[in-house]
């Protein structure tokens, strides 16, 4: 990481300090965006969870404290909130967002098949509890620590274990449903 911790940035903008702002969102947006979207499963919220998770930064900058926890910790921690919230909200889904094909160089049958899959897990995972999906997102999509998950979660180590072992179960249960649904159809 080049030039001030995040830590420090944090405390220039307690300050008021826009352009510590700009190097903060810079180095966290597309992660904070990533988690969001990972949980709720709407690119559009999910770009909405992270302008707003930022707007919170700013304006509640003097309420974190680098001994309590990381900065990153207290950003997840503050995504995943406004994530939960979004998705206790009546969701309605445009057609357009249905998944789309991910471009690499692979032939169109083996791009068929991956977005398959891809849409498979998405769907697997909308499947499983908020916190079990956050759980998987911070866990093994971003690769977070499991200490560093559970503090996103605000959870011991230990019932964030127990939490993962739980949602890769229902995870690996609805895969196995959908394959089958899809074998049978």
């Amino acid at each position: 990481m080049e030039g001030p911790s995040d830590e420090a940035l944090m405390t220039q903008i307690c300050a008021q300090d826009q352009h510590a702002f700009r190097v903060l969102m810079s180095r966290h947006m597309q992660r904070v965006i990533r988690v969001a979207q990972r949980v709720v499963g709407n690119p559009a919220e999910a770009d909405d969870i992270g302008q707003e998770a930022f707007l919170r930064v700013w304006s509640r900058a003097a309420s974190f404290n680098p001994q309590v926890a990381k900065f990153t910790t207290w950003l997840y921690r503050i995504t995943l909130n406004l994530a939960f919230d979004r998705l206790r909200r009546p969701q309605f889904a445009p057609i357009e967002e249905a998944g789309d094909i991910r471009s690499d160089e692979t032939g169109p049958v083996e791009k068929l098949i991956a977005a398959q899959e891809w849409r498979a897990l998405e769907q697997a995972m909308a499947q499983l509890s908020d916190r079990q999906r956050a759980a998987i997102a911070l866990f093994h999509m971003e690769g977070l620590s499991g200490g560093e998950s559970a503090a996103a979660l605000s959870v011991s180590e230990k019932a964030f274990e127990s939490l993962l072992a739980r949602a890769r179960l229902a995870l690996r249960k609805q895969v196995d449903n959908i394959e089958n649904n899809r074998r049978y159809a």
